[in-house]
């Protein structure tokens, strides 16, 4: 019988995508069959499913943790923020509609069925699963017609731990409010929790895990420090970037516009843990710094939308000036198409049917399509003539005489398009900066040593170093239970 645990946090961000990740490599190290599971994500950093659909990329990083091919029913409900309160909807893989928040929490007891129909799949020829919740089950306004955390883990009967982030301050009232607050057969669900993101001496939390035992009844399964091997995974939220706003030092400076929808932004870490890149996110309101080498516009879950941000923070005109100055720009998916002439959207696919100006840095114009275009794929670099591997997933459908200069060969078709003067370029295709050779020579472009970066075979060592630190410091007789 295939055994099963679900990591619920006491809030957003606590870490539970990386102790999934920890538990999954951790199992398979030990040489079981496990898989992850999350009945509901919402992010914008999406990734393309060895079987074909589109899927959180935390969840396609637990499956490389797990050692096994990812599946769109490994994250059967997928919700795209297009605006402040309306989402896209992904089931099993593929788009179902669109719906705003009051919508949406309608139309969730609906997908409870396909959630379980993913589980089962999951669950198949499986030792463990584990199971990440979204949010918090704490959030009693949101329990009725929840696929997300209790009301998945009642339906499945997946016994749940709590993760507290005791870095944030007031982990002790966040588990005992939790406990005071869910009603009484969800309370009956947990069986324990972990304390995550502790600094210091761990004896010093003794008496708090006292305090909860005594208010609660929970066990405490560990107590796990800050993983500093984390950092060398990808994030899968855009939180994150709060705190990577400034830049490590190096000798080629890269900027990074931070838009309200942007997507697929883990393109960017393996340039991120190159050594000689000083790369760093602009937040709105302050300019995109004139020693910038190379500005990069990545992915946008809203193109038209995040443009207009763009213009709003007069980065439009600092862009201008960065290639004027003899800088370089590089777009990825919608910051390929913010680099047109024009963008149309005449089905109103991201809201209002509409054609906007483009920052006019390349000659090609976009056209938002009804089709998505959702798939792995085996690239060239045209500029470097170098293998690539990566995936597309994008609305649109770009033309003009700039695609004579393509940078890249996606599955033998030649994809994007360069300016005249060679200083700006856009693709489809995303994973470009995960090749090493690619990025290697890119760098020696700007007259910097790259490749000293082994990008897979470091995250690959980090999902080892964050199994060994979680069998150090989780409890050994609840890993027994659930690993023997």
């Amino acid at each position: 019988m295939t055994k099963a645990i679900m990591l619920q946090g006491t809030g957003s961000d606590v870490g539970k995508t990386i102790l999934v990740a920890g538990l999954c490599r951790l199992a398979s190290n030990r040489g079981l069959k496990v898989a992850p599971f999350k009945p509901q994500n919402m992010s914008n950093n999406a990734a393309v499913s060895d079987d074909g659909g589109e899927i959180g990329r935390a969840q396609w990083l637990q499956a490389l943790a797990a050692r096994i091919p990812s599946s769109v029913h490994m994250n059967p409900v997928l919700l795209k923020p297009q605006t402040e309160t309306g989402s896209q909807i992904i089931v099993q893989g593929r788009v179902f509609g669109q719906a705003k928040g009051r919508d949406y929490q309608r139309l969730k007891p609906q997908l409870m069925d396909a959630v379980l129909d993913s589980y089962r799949q999951v669950a198949d020829g499986r030792d463990l699963v584990i199971v990440e919740g979204a949010g918090s089950p704490a959030e009693i306004n949101l329990r009725a017609g929840d696929i997300a955390n209790m009301g998945f883990a009642t339906r499945a009967e997946v016994p749940v731990v709590l993760v507290g982030d005791i870095d944030r301050g007031g982990v002790i009232a966040s588990l005992v409010g939790t406990h005071t607050i869910l009603p009484e057969e969800d309370r009956q669900q947990i069986s324990g929790y972990i304390i995550n993101k502790f600094r210091g001496d761990v004896t010093l939390f003794d008496e708090g895990i006292s305090a909860i035992g005594g208010f609660t009844g929970w066990p405490c399964f560990g107590v796990v420090p800050w993983l500093k091997a984390a950092s060398r995974l990808p994030a899968e939220d855009s939180v994150v970037l709060e705190r990577m706003v400034r830049g490590q030092g190096g000798a080629l400076k890269i900027a990074v516009p931070v838009l309200s929808r942007i997507a697929n932004f883990d393109d960017l870490d393996p340039l991120r843990l190159e050594p000689e890149v000083d790369l760093v996110f602009v937040r709105g309101g302050d300019p995109l710094p004139s020693d910038a080498g190379l500005v990069i516009l990545p992915g946008s879950k809203s193109t038209i939308g995040d443009l207009a941000e763009l213009r709003a923070n007069g980065w439009d005109r600092d862009l201008a000036r960065h290639v004027r100055r003899g800088g370089r720009v590089i777009g990825i998916c919608g910051g390929y198409q913010m680099l047109g002439r024009t963008v149309a959207d005449p089905l109103g696919l991201e809201g209002e049917p509409v054609t906007v100006e483009g920052l006019g840095l390349l000659d090609v114009d976009t056209v938002m399509a009804a089709e998505k275009t959702v798939r792995n794929s085996v690239a060239r670099s045209l500029d470097y003539d170098v293998a690539l591997t990566g995936y597309e997933i994008h609305l649109g459908v770009t033309e003009g005489p700039d695609q004579a200069r393509a940078p890249v060969a996606i599955d033998g078709r030649p994809d994007g398009a360069g300016s005249a003067d060679g200083r700006v370029a856009g693709t489809y295709l995303h994973g470009l900066f995960s090749s090493d050779a690619y990025r290697q020579r890119l760098l020696e472009s700007f007259g910097i040593v790259g490749g000293g970066v082994d990008y897979r075979a470091l995250v690959d060592a980090a999902l080892d170093d964050v199994a060994a630190e979680l069998e150090s410091h989780l409890s050994a007789d609840w890993l027994k239970s659930l690993l023997d």
